[in-house]
C-alpha cells in the first residue's frame, strides 16, 4: 500500500541521516566541513538512494548476491555512500577503509528499522 511505501520511505531516510551522523562522529578519515542542515540533507539523500535505486540493483544483481552468499550486498551499499561522496563535495572520505566502515554503520542502523517497519519488531 502507499502508506507503507511511505513508511519504508520515511525509514529509509531516517536510517541515512542517524546513520551518516553516527559515521562522521565514529570513523577517523570520515569528514564533513558543510552546515547541520546539509548533513540532513545529505542523509536525506543517501535514505532516498538506499529506498529507490538499492531495490533496482538487488533485483539486477540477484545472481552474484546468491553466488556471494549476500556479501555483494556489502558492495551495493558502498557504491551508494560512494555516489553520496561524488553529490556531496562537503563529504570527504580520506581513504577506503573510512568508506567501508561509514558503509558498515549506516548498513547497520538501516537493519533495526527495516525490520521494524516489516512489524518484525
Amino acid at each position: 500500500s502507499i502508506e507503507k511505501m511511505i513508511q519504508r520511505l520515511l525509514l529509509h531516510i531516517l536510517a541515512g541521516i542517524a546513520g551518516l551522523w553516527i559515521a562522521l562522529r565514529l570513523v577517523p578519515g570520515a569528514e564533513f566541513t558543510g552546515s547541520n542542515q546539509l548533513l540532513l540533507i545529505a542523509g536525506l539523500v543517501l535514505g532516498i538512494l538506499n529506498a529507490t535505486i538499492k531495490p533496482l540493483l538487488n533485483i539486477v544483481t540477484l545472481p552474484i548476491r546468491i553466488l556471494t552468499l549476500g556479501l555483494s550486498s556489502l558492495l551495493i551499499n558502498l557504491l551508494l555512500v560512494w555516489i553520496l561522496d561524488l553529490l556531496f563535495p562537503e563529504l570527504e572520505f580520506i581513504g577506503f577503509l573510512p568508506l567501508l566502515w561509514t558503509t558498515l554503520i549506516v548498513w547497520i542502523v538501516t537493519i533495526p528499522l527495516s525490520l521494524l517497519s516489516r512489524g518484525k519488531i
